[in-house]
């Protein structure tokens, strides 16, 4: 298993015409611009956003992305500007990629119940292949295993460096929304090694409600039923995730269900400054769980005061976590 598993490896790796996906976040919400550009200033104030993820921790090629973002709206320009940092670990370090993105969204308010916003993102990606870190067939014993140096040398400076464009959109009223966002518009080249490997554009598509429930009164504003569901395609592979949120006061627990792959729990708490979650992804598929080790997932965000709250600014109540 160890040696298809290199094997495979060194195929993805290195391959000529690769092509890979981005890392995706389960707490899609608290990474909202992460998410869709558009979401940029959506709550009106300024905001912090901090995230850690870490999937398939028992696998020695396991996946750690973090991830900081800040955004605001910002009255003059109608719209918000935000900016985005993350940073991302294959297989403990084989090929890590960094980006920092700044974005802007204008919001448009349709009428009294419909506002639009629309958003763009400009980054600049920097990928680093570590070859010492590759292993392949001519190293392995059919004894002992990988015991023999590689004759194979690397091909290229093993680093990529490559400008990228995003943009998204999203419809929304006082309880629904809907949005669209499509990352890598100019499909750059993301080679570290001799050869192109174009970066597949990413396809999502979100909607999702905020349903109040329980008589008028006490529990009215404070408890609330949020369904949602996700899908992403990239490159021939296709992520549905469907879900629904629990909040009550300043607790929130979810429950989804992703492509035949994962079930995912969370939980956080949200208060009026500052929120935090945690959500772990139950691995349902052939590799199992108990291989996987799952994915843990952290989230922290905080939410700053305005000098001067915008005047008749709609937000969008998308859910916490």
């Amino acid at each position: 298993m160890k040696i298809k598993n290199a094997v495979l490896s060194l195929c993805i790796l290195v391959g000529s015409q690769a092509m890979a996906q981005d890392p995706t976040f389960t707490q899609f919400y608290s990474n909202p611009i992460y998410l869709n550009p558009a979401l940029a200033g959506s709550i009106g104030c300024p905001r912090i956003t901090m995230n850690y993820r870490n999937e398939w921790p028992q696998l020695t090629g396991n996946y750690v992305t973090y991830s900081m973002a800040y955004d605001s709206y910002v009255k003059s320009i109608s719209g918000g500007l935000g900016i985005i940092a993350t940073h991302d670990q294959q297989a403990r370090g084989t090929i890590s990629t960094t980006m920092l993105g700044a974005i802007y969204s204008y919001n448009l308010k349709v009428n009294r119940k419909l506002s639009i916003m629309f958003g763009a993102r400009a980054a600049y990606y920097q990928k680093y292949l570590d070859w010492s870190k590759l292993t392949f067939g001519d190293m392995i014993d059919p004894r002992r295993g990988f015991i023999y140096q590689t004759g194979d040398v690397p091909r290229g400076n093993g680093k990529r460096g490559f400008f990228d464009v995003s943009a998204g959109m999203v419809a929304y009223t006082q309880n629904f929304y809907a949005g669209l966002a499509i990352h890598h518009l100019n499909r750059p080249d993301e080679s570290m090694i001799l050869g192109q490997s174009k970066l597949p554009m990413r396809f999502t598509g979100h909607a999702g409600a905020n349903i109040r429930i329980g008589n008028k009164g006490r529990y009215s504003n404070s408890t609330a039923i949020m369904p949602n569901v996700i899908y992403q395609y990239q490159n021939g592979f296709q992520e549905l995730s469907i879900g629904t949120y629990l909040k009550y006061e300043n607790f929130t627990v979810g429950a989804w269900y992703r492509n035949k792959d994962a079930f995912i729990l969370s939980f956080g708490i949200n208060t009026q400054n500052f929120k935090v979650g945690y959500s772990y992804d139950v691995t349902v598929s052939k590799l199992g769980n108990g291989i996987s080790g799952g994915s843990h997932e952290v989230s922290l965000g905080f939410n700053l005061k305005c000098k001067k709250k915008p005047k008749n600014f709609r937000k969008i109540n998308c859910p916490s976590f």
